[in-house]
């Protein structure tokens, strides 16, 4: 993190994207779903801050989204960040982001995660620090060559105009982030992830960020249009839940932004809302409720899907 004030850093302008974007990602999953609507839970933070948590719950194709916005700051960052950045000890900071989880009813849709988020950091007679992360991975239970390579073509655009290795370094990343390490098994078939991005210019590293931003709806949403009408039964009902107890396992062992809202005091409710309301843990693993001697198990198929491929590169039929 050696990132100095190389230039005018505009949080205001940040701040405006991030709400303009969740305007819209509401919209798109609202329209998408036909029926259900985004409940607006405006909230303040008493040690300084603000957001909007936006949930929707019980739709036609959404089983829970929540599409959240915060900004957060204080004096000093918390006793359990400052390990992770001792050089920021004495400064004042602010964090401000998007973040986004879908859960859908239809196993054949895949769960969705997305965000985008700043940081700053100003202490008197020091050079301000900052940076942005973010990303976008899907978790497909049933997945679908066309839809992984469609994602990841997606992801790759969003990257392409910022640097011809952006999307393979940001695409490494993913696939070493989003693992359970305790399972040895990857969350989903990753994306795009970053952190600490100061490299180039603010108003450049702001760019790529709206670029991420604008394409997450572009990669996704023509996924669940194709996918959310497909007809499924209780075995598929059941290993959608049982999967989605490694979404809660990563979220709650893993996740940053998890544990980022924790360590600062936030809104719990919020923070939480990325858990999908309905999960089961099976003892000794996934068995086929409706067909036991099915030798097809679904759990050894999708363990084929997420190990680390060349998606750009897979023929699609």
């Amino acid at each position: 993190m050696d990132n100095v004030e190389r230039d005018s850093v505009d949080a205001c302008a940040v701040r405006q994207y991030l709400l303009a974007l969740q305007r819209d990602l509401c919209q798109q999953f609202s329209s998408e779903d036909g029926k259900g609507q985004f409940e607006s839970d405006p909230w303040t933070r008493p040690e300084g801050g603000d957001g909007i948590s936006c949930v929707l719950t019980d739709g036609v194709v959404i089983e829970r989204g929540g599409v959240n916005f915060s900004h957060i700051f204080g004096d000093a960052l918390p006793a359990a960040a400052l390990p992770h950045h001792p050089e920021l000890d004495g400064y004042q900071f602010e964090a401000m982001g998007v973040s986004v989880v879908i859960h859908p009813h239809n196993p054949y849709v895949p769960t969705a995660h997305f965000n985008v988020r700043f940081f700053l950091a100003k202490k008197l007679g020091a050079p301000s620090v900052w940076w942005f992360g973010g990303g976008f991975d899907l978790t497909p239970y049933y997945p679908f060559t066309e839809d992984c390579a469609h994602w990841h073509r997606v992801a790759a655009a969003a990257c392409q105009p910022f640097g011809e290795d952006l999307y393979a370094r940001f695409k490494k990343w993913a696939d070493n982030y989003f693992y359970l390490k305790h399972r040895k098994e990857s969350r989903g078939i990753g994306g795009i992830f970053f952190d600490g991005l100061n490299e180039w210019s603010f108003e450049t590293c702001f760019a790529f960020i709206r670029s991420v931003g604008d394409h997450f709806i572009k990669a996704y949403r023509p996924i669940i249009t194709k996918r959310k009408t497909f007809v499924f039964g209780q075995a598929e009902r059941a290993f959608q839940l049982y999967r989605r107890g490694r979404y809660v396992e990563f979220n709650l062992i893993y996740d940053r932004g998890t544990l980022f809202g924790l360590q600062f005091g936030g809104r719990i409710e919020s923070i939480l809302m990325s858990l999908p309301p309905i999960v089961r843990w099976q003892y000794n693993g996934y068995a086929d409720l409706e067909n036991p001697e099915n030798s097809e198990n679904p759990q050894a198929k999708l363990m084929k899907f997420l190990e680390p491929q060349d998606w750009l590169g897979m023929t699609v039929a």
